[in-house]
């Protein structure tokens, strides 16, 4: 899918008005551009000359600046379709009946590693994102880029009531334990040249809420800034979504959602 940017006269207007922007500013806020400077490299002071005095150069080294991030941020919405070949997006509070079927949509600010993984009825979890029928497993997802789940797929509402579980995971750095369930990471010998890490597909083993816990502790809350629009938020953008920033712009900054699809 894609998704039309915020006008950044918004942006820029309330950064004038010194004014905080809100989660959904902040998404959509570009990285800051970052210019290599130019130090100029001390001349030693001349000492007195006793003889001839060479002549005398200046040199200059360039190193690159530190590295700026833009806060990290996660959009999502829930995609319904009544008939199985329409979508649109829905309030995220919907509550879901027999016979509908849905997507869910996300999509990153910044280049970074997603995580999805549902809880189904069993009370254990299973890996949803990487998945073999999305760019052969890789986990990496692109600035701006719109992804669906479950990939290839749909949720479908059967007569049984009940909730679906997603937890997503989103950061600038491979999570290691995620990584370690999901992908063969063997080392490749001293020799050969390192290779693709591989899905490990069906061989993934169930996630259990211990490790659920684990990740979404590792995230201070007070970092993390929600919010949810639709079409009464003000400004020319209509849409049903829900904005997850997290207010560190770090190189190792993380952000964690639970998502719950309730069907009567």
């Amino acid at each position: 899918m894609k998704y039309n940017t915020l006008p950044l006269l918004i942006i820029g207007a309330s950064a004038v008005l010194g004014q905080e922007l809100t989660p959904r500013e902040l998404f959509y806020t570009p990285a800051p551009r970052v210019a290599k400077a130019n130090v100029p490299t001390p001349t030693p002071k001349k000492k007195p000359a006793t003889s001839q005095p060479k002549p005398s150069t200046e040199t200059s080294s360039t190193r690159p600046a530190p590295v700026s991030f833009t806060p990290l941020g996660l959009r999502y919405s829930l995609l319904h379709s009544a008939d199985g070949t329409s979508y649109g997006e829905v309030d995220a509070d919907t509550v879901f009946h027999s016979g509908d079927k849905l997507r869910v949509a996300v999509q990153s600010n910044d280049p970074a590693y997603l995580y999805v993984i549902v809880r189904g009825s069993s009370g254990n979890w299973k890996v949803m994102f990487p998945s073999a029928d999305l760019g052969s497993g890789d986990n990496k997802v692109e600035t701006m880029k719109g992804y669906e789940l479950p990939p290839g797929g749909r949720f479908y509402f059967d007569e049984n009531a009940g909730e679906e579980k997603l937890f997503i995971v989103l950061s600038r750095k491979p999570v290691a334990n995620l990584e370690s369930l999901m992908y063969d990471l063997a080392k490749p010998t001293k020799d050969a040249a390192p290779e693709k890490k591989l899905l490990l597909a069906e061989r993934i083993a169930p996630i259990n809420d211990a490790l659920v816990g684990s990740l979404r502790a590792g995230v201070q809350s007070r970092d993390l800034v929600f919010e949810k629009v639709d079409e009464k938020t003000a400004g020319e953008r209509k849409e049903k979504a829900v904005y997850i920033v997290n207010k560190k712009a770090t190189s190792d900054a993380r952000l964690v959602v639970d998502l719950t699809l309730k069907h009567k």
